[in-house]
């Protein structure tokens, strides 16, 4: 399939989402304690003449004080944990700049049918260059691709590094990565299902009355080469005219 120009146009309906607003409540405010009344003094009572068995005093009464806390059943009820806070979506069409990185590339070629293989395959060879070199990569791998028709596209493979590799097989070169204006777009998933995600991306372009230059850039946030297909996540640039 031609990522560029041969997707099935449909028909988004919009949906407005209404905006909702909470009003702020304020709380009521608290009545203040009342002040407990003073005891009121009770004249002397005479005292009774003395007894041979004087009659047993029972236990004053027991008082709460207005300091006691409340009963268990009468305690506020604990209220519950705040919920987890919702992880916020992917940028979709996020406008970037992006800044050139010195590379190392190789050129290759592919039809769609074993698309991913081939770009596997261009990984591993510059995986083994620079390996055997024990230079490290300092960034993402990288597929620029540079023309798509039907039957399959030539491209780009890209690996960032500090220092120049030596023994460059005839294929490969040292670069710049590309660089200017670009929108940014994520797709997590196989290989296989980026044709939704470019189909997305094209209408977003149709909608938004964008220019595209005849390229895209796929950066692999996850290394291809150890990551299951099916949990991969790659950036996609559309670089701007």
């Amino acid at each position: 399939m031609n990522r560029f120009s041969s997707f099935r146009r449909t028909v988004l309906a919009l949906i407005p989402m209404a905006a909702i607003s909470l009003a702020s409540g304020s709380a009521p405010a608290q009545s203040p304690t009342p002040a407990a009344p003073p005891v009121a003094s009770t004249p002397a009572t005479p005292a009774p003449a003395p007894s041979a068995t004087p009659a047993p005093v029972p236990p004053p009464a027991e008082t709460k004080s207005p300091a006691d806390p409340p009963s268990a059943a009468q305690a506020p009820a604990t209220p519950p944990p705040p919920a987890a806070s919702v992880q916020s979506a992917d940028p979709f069409g996020e406008q970037i700049t992006l800044e050139p990185k010195k590379v190392v590339i190789v050129k290759g070629t592919a039809n769609w049918d074993s698309a991913f293989d081939t770009l596997i395959e261009s990984f591993k060879s510059l995986t083994a260059l620079l390996d055997k070199q024990g230079i490290k990569a300092s960034g993402n791998s990288m597929i620029v691709y540079t023309s798509t028709d039907d039957t399959g596209f030539t491209f780009l493979a890209e690996v960032p590094v500090e220092q120049d590799p030596k023994n460059l097989a005839k294929d490969m070169s040292i670069g710049k990565s590309p660089d200017g204006t670009a929108l940014k777009f994520v797709h997590r998933g196989s290989y296989d299902n980026m044709d939704n995600t470019y189909e997305a991306i094209t209408n977003h372009l149709d909608d938004k009355k964008l220019e595209a230059k005849d390229t895209f850039i796929e950066e692999y946030i996850t290394d291809p080469l150890k990551t299951a297909e099916d949990k991969l996540v790659i950036n996609v640039y559309v670089p701007l005219k």
